[in-house]
Protein backbone atom coordinates (compact mmCIF):
# COMPACT_ATOMS: atom_id res chain seq x y z
CA UNK A 1 0.00 0.00 0.00
CA UNK A 2 1.27 3.54 -1.01
CA UNK A 3 0.85 5.95 1.62
CA UNK A 4 -1.94 8.16 -0.33
CA UNK A 5 -4.17 4.78 0.01
CA UNK A 6 -3.74 5.57 3.53
CA UNK A 7 -6.01 8.39 3.43
CA UNK A 8 -9.08 6.09 2.11
CA UNK A 9 -11.27 7.01 -0.53
CA UNK A 10 -14.51 8.23 -1.36
CA UNK A 11 -17.38 8.28 -3.67
CA UNK A 12 -17.38 11.79 -5.63
CA UNK A 13 -19.40 11.44 -8.74
CA UNK A 14 -19.29 7.72 -9.13
CA UNK A 15 -15.82 7.54 -8.86
CA UNK A 16 -13.85 6.07 -5.87
CA UNK A 17 -11.22 8.99 -5.15
CA UNK A 18 -8.58 8.96 -2.99
CA UNK A 19 -9.12 11.32 -0.44
CA UNK A 20 -6.02 13.32 -0.75
CA UNK A 21 -6.39 15.09 -4.15
CA UNK A 22 -4.37 17.85 -5.84
CA UNK A 23 -5.66 21.57 -6.02
CA UNK A 24 -4.10 23.04 -9.15
CA UNK A 25 -4.44 26.58 -8.52
CA UNK A 26 -0.91 27.72 -7.19
CA UNK A 27 0.26 26.12 -11.01
CA UNK A 28 -0.79 29.77 -12.07
CA UNK A 29 1.64 33.00 -11.98
CA UNK A 30 1.29 35.30 -8.84
CA UNK A 31 -2.27 35.63 -8.06
CA UNK A 32 -3.28 33.07 -9.76
CA UNK A 33 -3.07 34.77 -12.45
CA UNK A 34 -1.17 34.48 -15.65
CA UNK A 35 2.29 31.67 -16.66
CA UNK A 36 3.55 29.88 -13.64
CA UNK A 37 7.28 31.15 -12.89
CA UNK A 38 8.60 27.56 -14.07
CA UNK A 39 6.59 25.98 -16.67
CA UNK A 40 8.87 22.68 -15.98
CA UNK A 41 8.16 22.59 -12.45
CA UNK A 42 4.43 23.09 -12.88
CA UNK A 43 4.43 20.06 -15.43
CA UNK A 44 6.73 17.81 -12.95
CA UNK A 45 4.29 18.30 -9.94
CA UNK A 46 1.55 17.67 -11.85
CA UNK A 47 3.01 14.11 -13.16
CA UNK A 48 4.71 13.43 -9.82
CA UNK A 49 0.76 13.64 -7.96
CA UNK A 50 -0.45 11.17 -10.55
CA UNK A 51 2.09 8.34 -10.33
CA UNK A 52 1.81 8.89 -6.39
CA UNK A 53 -1.76 7.64 -6.82
CA UNK A 54 -3.62 11.07 -6.43
CA UNK A 55 -6.68 10.45 -8.64
CA UNK A 56 -8.73 13.59 -7.76
CA UNK A 57 -7.77 16.97 -9.44
CA UNK A 58 -9.44 20.53 -8.66
CA UNK A 59 -8.91 23.35 -11.16
CA UNK A 60 -10.72 25.82 -13.00
CA UNK A 61 -9.76 27.58 -16.42
CA UNK A 62 -10.58 30.93 -14.69
CA UNK A 63 -7.20 30.26 -12.95
CA UNK A 64 -4.95 31.93 -14.84
CA UNK A 65 -7.13 32.28 -17.05
CA UNK A 66 -7.24 29.13 -19.27
CA UNK A 67 -3.07 28.38 -17.97
CA UNK A 68 -3.63 26.01 -15.28
CA UNK A 69 -6.32 23.50 -17.29
CA UNK A 70 -3.49 24.22 -20.28
CA UNK A 71 -0.65 22.70 -18.24
CA UNK A 72 -3.12 19.98 -16.91
CA UNK A 73 -3.07 18.91 -20.64
CA UNK A 74 -0.12 19.07 -21.64
CA UNK A 75 1.17 17.00 -18.11
CA UNK A 76 -1.65 14.34 -17.74
CA UNK A 77 -3.55 14.16 -21.54
CA UNK A 78 -4.65 11.38 -22.03
CA UNK A 79 -5.48 10.80 -18.84
CA UNK A 80 -5.46 7.85 -16.98
CA UNK A 81 -9.16 5.80 -16.32
CA UNK A 82 -9.08 6.32 -12.58
CA UNK A 83 -8.56 10.20 -12.71
CA UNK A 84 -11.32 12.96 -11.63
CA UNK A 85 -10.82 16.42 -12.80
CA UNK A 86 -13.29 18.54 -10.70
CA UNK A 87 -13.43 22.54 -12.54
CA UNK A 88 -15.33 25.47 -12.01
CA UNK A 89 -17.24 27.62 -13.60
CA UNK A 90 -19.17 31.19 -12.49
CA UNK A 91 -16.11 33.88 -12.24
CA UNK A 92 -13.96 35.15 -14.99
CA UNK A 93 -10.97 37.51 -14.77
CA UNK A 94 -10.74 40.77 -15.48
CA UNK A 95 -7.47 42.61 -17.13
CA UNK A 96 -5.88 43.70 -13.77
CA UNK A 97 -6.76 40.21 -12.42
CA UNK A 98 -9.61 40.69 -10.47
CA UNK A 99 -12.15 38.16 -9.75
CA UNK A 100 -15.62 38.99 -11.87
CA UNK A 101 -18.93 37.32 -11.62
CA UNK A 102 -19.94 35.67 -14.56
CA UNK A 103 -23.50 34.21 -14.18
CA UNK A 104 -25.50 34.52 -17.77
CA UNK A 105 -26.25 32.29 -19.49
CA UNK A 106 -23.71 32.72 -22.25
CA UNK A 107 -20.92 33.45 -19.89
CA UNK A 108 -21.67 29.93 -18.10
CA UNK A 109 -22.03 27.81 -21.21
CA UNK A 110 -18.78 29.18 -22.75
CA UNK A 111 -17.31 28.22 -19.64
CA UNK A 112 -17.65 24.84 -20.08
CA UNK A 113 -16.65 25.21 -23.55
CA UNK A 114 -13.34 26.74 -22.14
CA UNK A 115 -12.76 23.95 -19.43
CA UNK A 116 -13.57 21.32 -22.56
CA UNK A 117 -11.33 22.86 -25.08
CA UNK A 118 -8.24 23.43 -23.03
CA UNK A 119 -8.47 20.28 -20.60
CA UNK A 120 -8.77 18.15 -24.08
CA UNK A 121 -12.10 16.59 -22.93
CA UNK A 122 -15.68 15.93 -24.31
CA UNK A 123 -17.34 15.77 -21.20
CA UNK A 124 -16.74 17.81 -17.48
CA UNK A 125 -16.57 14.40 -14.82
CA UNK A 126 -17.53 17.11 -12.52
CA UNK A 127 -18.43 20.81 -12.30
CA UNK A 128 -18.35 23.21 -9.50
CA UNK A 129 -20.75 26.29 -9.57
CA UNK A 130 -19.17 28.91 -8.11
CA UNK A 131 -21.35 31.06 -6.15
CA UNK A 132 -20.24 35.09 -6.27
CA UNK A 133 -22.37 36.84 -4.78
CA UNK A 134 -19.41 37.70 -2.13
CA UNK A 135 -16.22 37.25 -3.31
CA UNK A 136 -14.55 36.30 0.01
CA UNK A 137 -17.36 33.84 1.20
CA UNK A 138 -20.52 32.32 0.99
CA UNK A 139 -23.71 35.09 0.51
CA UNK A 140 -27.57 34.22 0.72
CA UNK A 141 -28.65 34.46 -2.70
CA UNK A 142 -30.80 32.40 -5.19
CA UNK A 143 -28.98 30.54 -7.30
CA UNK A 144 -32.11 28.84 -9.29
CA UNK A 145 -30.54 30.96 -12.49
CA UNK A 146 -27.33 29.94 -13.17
CA UNK A 147 -27.83 26.24 -11.89
CA UNK A 148 -30.46 26.10 -14.09
CA UNK A 149 -28.09 26.69 -16.57
CA UNK A 150 -25.37 23.92 -15.68
CA UNK A 151 -28.31 21.34 -15.17
CA UNK A 152 -28.96 22.09 -18.69
CA UNK A 153 -25.37 21.67 -19.85
CA UNK A 154 -25.51 18.67 -17.96
CA UNK A 155 -28.41 16.88 -19.99
CA UNK A 156 -26.85 17.79 -23.13
CA UNK A 157 -24.21 15.78 -21.95
CA UNK A 158 -21.04 18.17 -21.52
CA UNK A 159 -20.92 17.21 -17.95
CA UNK A 160 -21.45 14.49 -15.80
CA UNK A 161 -21.90 15.92 -12.08
CA UNK A 162 -22.52 19.14 -10.86
CA UNK A 163 -21.16 20.75 -7.27
CA UNK A 164 -21.82 23.76 -5.52
CA UNK A 165 -18.70 26.10 -4.33
CA UNK A 166 -18.58 29.09 -1.97
CA UNK A 167 -22.19 27.93 -0.70
CA UNK A 168 -24.68 27.97 2.19
CA UNK A 169 -26.77 25.55 4.00
CA UNK A 170 -29.77 27.45 2.19
CA UNK A 171 -28.31 27.36 -1.47
CA UNK A 172 -27.68 23.77 -1.18
CA UNK A 173 -30.93 22.89 -0.33
CA UNK A 174 -32.08 24.85 -3.10
CA UNK A 175 -29.82 23.32 -5.40
CA UNK A 176 -30.30 20.14 -4.60
CA UNK A 177 -33.82 20.52 -5.75
CA UNK A 178 -33.07 21.30 -8.87
CA UNK A 179 -30.41 18.68 -9.38
CA UNK A 180 -28.03 16.34 -7.91
CA UNK A 181 -25.54 17.79 -5.88
CA UNK A 182 -22.46 15.81 -5.53
CA UNK A 183 -19.61 17.72 -3.75
CA UNK A 184 -19.50 21.19 -1.75
CA UNK A 185 -16.35 22.97 -1.79
CA UNK A 186 -15.96 25.89 0.91
CA UNK A 187 -13.69 27.46 3.28
CA UNK A 188 -12.63 25.08 5.80
CA UNK A 189 -9.94 24.09 7.87
CA UNK A 190 -8.43 23.47 11.36
CA UNK A 191 -9.12 27.15 12.47
CA UNK A 192 -11.84 28.20 10.06
CA UNK A 193 -14.92 25.77 10.92
CA UNK A 194 -18.18 27.50 10.27
CA UNK A 195 -19.24 24.66 8.38
CA UNK A 196 -18.86 22.25 11.11
CA UNK A 197 -22.70 21.17 11.03
CA UNK A 198 -22.82 21.43 7.48
CA UNK A 199 -19.84 18.81 6.83
CA UNK A 200 -21.96 16.25 9.05
CA UNK A 201 -25.15 16.80 7.39
CA UNK A 202 -23.49 15.88 4.03
CA UNK A 203 -21.99 13.42 5.39
CA UNK A 204 -25.30 11.82 5.95
CA UNK A 205 -26.47 11.83 2.35
CA UNK A 206 -23.24 10.07 0.95
CA UNK A 207 -22.13 13.79 -0.35
CA UNK A 208 -18.40 14.73 -0.74
CA UNK A 209 -17.02 18.10 1.06
CA UNK A 210 -14.30 19.71 -0.13
CA UNK A 211 -12.22 22.32 1.95
CA UNK A 212 -10.55 24.81 -0.24
CA UNK A 213 -8.25 26.52 1.54
CA UNK A 214 -7.15 23.05 3.89
CA UNK A 215 -3.97 24.97 5.43
CA UNK A 216 -5.22 28.50 5.47
CA UNK A 217 -5.01 29.69 2.26
CA UNK A 218 -3.11 32.72 1.30
CA UNK A 219 -1.73 33.14 4.71
CA UNK A 220 -0.86 29.96 6.02
CA UNK A 221 -1.77 28.45 9.66
CA UNK A 222 -0.23 29.47 12.49
CA UNK A 223 -0.45 28.17 15.97
CA UNK A 224 1.20 26.93 18.94
CA UNK A 225 -0.29 24.42 19.31
CA UNK A 226 -0.46 22.96 16.01
CA UNK A 227 2.98 23.76 15.88
CA UNK A 228 3.79 21.77 19.34
CA UNK A 229 1.63 18.45 18.29
CA UNK A 230 4.27 18.57 14.68
CA UNK A 231 7.09 18.56 16.92
CA UNK A 232 6.14 15.91 19.33
CA UNK A 233 5.10 13.39 16.12
CA UNK A 234 8.15 14.57 14.23
CA UNK A 235 5.66 16.57 11.68
CA UNK A 236 5.42 19.38 9.84
CA UNK A 237 2.44 21.69 10.91
CA UNK A 238 0.98 21.17 7.74
CA UNK A 239 1.19 17.77 7.44
CA UNK A 240 -0.51 17.81 10.84
CA UNK A 241 -3.42 20.19 9.58
CA UNK A 242 -3.85 18.02 6.80
CA UNK A 243 -3.80 14.63 9.01
CA UNK A 244 -6.69 16.63 11.32
CA UNK A 245 -8.97 17.12 8.23
CA UNK A 246 -8.91 13.68 7.21
CA UNK A 247 -9.70 12.63 10.47
CA UNK A 248 -12.59 15.18 10.70
CA UNK A 249 -15.46 13.08 8.58
CA UNK A 250 -14.81 10.45 6.21
CA UNK A 251 -16.64 12.91 3.51
CA UNK A 252 -14.06 15.33 3.30
CA UNK A 253 -11.75 15.14 -0.11
CA UNK A 254 -8.54 17.50 0.84
CA UNK A 255 -7.33 19.27 -2.89
CA UNK A 256 -3.82 20.61 -1.18
CA UNK A 257 -2.04 23.08 -3.99
CA UNK A 258 1.61 23.34 -4.40
CA UNK A 259 3.76 24.37 -7.37
CA UNK A 260 6.46 22.10 -5.33
CA UNK A 261 7.71 18.98 -5.60
CA UNK A 262 9.03 19.18 -2.10
CA UNK A 263 5.66 20.41 -0.34
CA UNK A 264 3.70 17.88 -2.68
CA UNK A 265 5.20 15.13 -1.33
CA UNK A 266 5.32 16.90 2.43
CA UNK A 267 1.43 17.31 1.41
CA UNK A 268 1.04 13.21 0.46
CA UNK A 269 2.98 11.97 3.15
CA UNK A 270 0.34 13.38 5.71
CA UNK A 271 -2.17 10.26 4.49
CA UNK A 272 0.26 8.37 6.66
CA UNK A 273 0.50 10.66 9.23
CA UNK A 274 -1.79 8.92 12.93
CA UNK A 275 -3.09 11.69 15.40
CA UNK A 276 -3.04 9.88 19.04
CA UNK A 277 -6.22 10.96 20.88
CA UNK A 278 -4.45 13.61 23.15
CA UNK A 279 -2.93 15.80 19.88
CA UNK A 280 -6.89 15.20 18.08
CA UNK A 281 -8.17 17.18 21.40
CA UNK A 282 -5.34 19.43 21.56
CA UNK A 283 -5.79 19.99 17.84
CA UNK A 284 -10.11 20.15 18.13
CA UNK A 285 -9.15 23.33 20.17
CA UNK A 286 -7.85 25.59 17.78
CA UNK A 287 -10.84 27.03 16.81
CA UNK A 288 -10.75 30.36 17.83
CA UNK A 289 -7.49 30.62 18.90
CA UNK A 290 -5.65 31.36 16.05
CA UNK A 291 -5.90 34.97 14.56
Amino acid sequence: MSTIDQSGTFNLGGHSVKRLGYGAMQLAGPGVFGPPKDHGAALAVLREAVVSGVNHIDTSDFYGPHVTNQIIREALHPYRDDLTIVTKIGARRGADGSWIPAFSREELTEAVHDNLRNLGLDVLDVVNLRIMFDVHGPAEGSIEAPLTVLADLQRQGLVRHVGLSNATSKQITEGRGITEIVCVQNRYNLAHRADEALIDDLARDGIAYVPFFPLGGFSPLQSSTLSDVAARLNATPMQVALAWLLRRAENILLIPGTSSLGHLRENLAAAGLALPDEALEQLDGVAGSVA
